[in-house]
């Protein structure tokens, strides 16, 4: 039975993936940098680039983004001993919005529950 086949760059985003995101836990103690999950990883197909998506929870973004620049040298030397890779991709922290904006249109949702719910009441 012949194995799936993924494309490279694939396979690299998943790993490296993991990787950052025990990184950022394990090994990252700088305060300015707040509680972080790693959402998604885009790597190039050349593999010479690499966008991670994080989440921040409770910190500051201009804070946190010091600190993880701070960092870098760090993740990449961490990253390369883990993973074998003949170059080290280019790392790009980017935040991702998708739970705010989840939140923020959960809100907007119950507020106009109630608002329908108060105009149904006056009816009655």
């Amino acid at each position: 039975m012949a194995k799936p086949h993924y494309k490279r760059s694939v396979r690299v985003s998943d790993l490296m993936h993991h990787e950052v995101a025990d990184i950022l836990q394990r090994k990252i103690n700088d305060p300015r940098i707040g509680f972080l999950t790693v959402t998604e990883v885009e790597i190039s197909d050349d593999l010479r680039n690499a966008k991670v998506f994080v989440s921040l929870y409770g910190g500051n973004r201009e804070e946190t983004s010091k600190g993880l620049e701070s960092a870098m040298p760090f993740i990449r030397a961490e990253l390369g001993r883990r993973m074998q890779l003949k170059f080290m991709p280019e790392i790009i922290f980017r935040f991702d919005d998708t739970a705010e904006k989840g939140a923020h249109i959960m809100t907007l949702l119950r507020g106009i529950e109630r608002e329908t719910d108060e105009g149904n009441g006056d009816d009655e």
